[in-house]
């Protein structure tokens, strides 16, 4: 991975944890937080894979999307507090 993806990847993971403690601190919903966490990290295991197409980050990335996908469900299934 070159270092500039391997930045970009570090800094959509550290963005991805500022929005989710802004998120949880406006709306106090974990899991929405949770969701806009997941995202960024999408995010950067995408970037990861530009640079480097392992196994090892292609299963990560599905792991990642999985789970996010899995919050969704919560979410839209959840009753509203």
């Amino acid at each position: 991975m070159t270092a500039l993806l391997h930045l970009a990847a570090l800094v959509a993971t550290a963005f991805g944890l500022i929005a989710a403690a802004v998120v949880f601190a406006a709306a106090r919903r974990l899991m929405t937080a949770l969701a806009v966490l997941l995202d960024f990290l999408i995010a950067a295991g995408l970037l990861r894979l530009v640079g480097e197409p392992s196994w090892d980050a292609i299963v990560t990335a599905a792991a990642v999307i999985a789970v996010r996908k899995l919050v969704t469900a919560g979410l839209r299934f959840s009753p509203p507090h």
